[in-house]
């Protein structure tokens, strides 16, 4: 029986994950319902909000990695007018704004503009981890 139960919170594990990475991507979703599921299995918090954060993290490195290729394949290319004021911000207050990469709608092209607009790596890494974690854990806290 002890078995199946790591196998399956194993594999649970994985899925967060995935959810958790798709969901930060460009792609819609929502990997939140998955841990909120999970956590009330009585699965263990902590393993479940770190796969959660470093899911959604490399889901948000992956659209700055986007952003940053496509300024490289497409030196030329300029934000069109809507966006402008967005990207003037966004270079006006550098990564730290990437604590916000968690909101939706908003967080996904923040991350994509900040890799376009070649912010530092190391230091929008550690404003999306930070973003998304403590988003996590104020879900798990706020409804358990």
């Amino acid at each position: 029986m002890a078995d199946w139960f790591v196998m399956t919170e194993t594999l649970s594990l994985w899925s967060l994950f995935f959810s958790a990475f798709l969901s930060s991507t460009l792609l819609p979703g929502s990997s939140e319902a998955l841990l909120l599921a999970y956590v009330s299995h009585d699965y263990d918090v902590k393993s479940l909000l770190l796969v959660a954060t470093i899911g959604n993290t490399l889901g948000g490195l992956s659209s700055w990695l986007l952003g940053f290729w496509l300024i490289k394949k497409y030196p030329h290319s300029k934000p069109k007018k809507l966006r402008e004021e967005s990207v003037a911000r966004l270079r006006r207050w550098g990564w730290p704004v990437l604590l916000f990469s968690w909101l939706p709608i908003i967080g996904d092209p923040l991350c994509l503009a900040a890799g376009w607009l070649r912010l530092n790596f190391y230091g929008c890494l550690f404003a999306i981890a930070a973003g998304k974690g403590l988003r996590y854990s104020a879900i798990v806290w706020l409804l358990f």
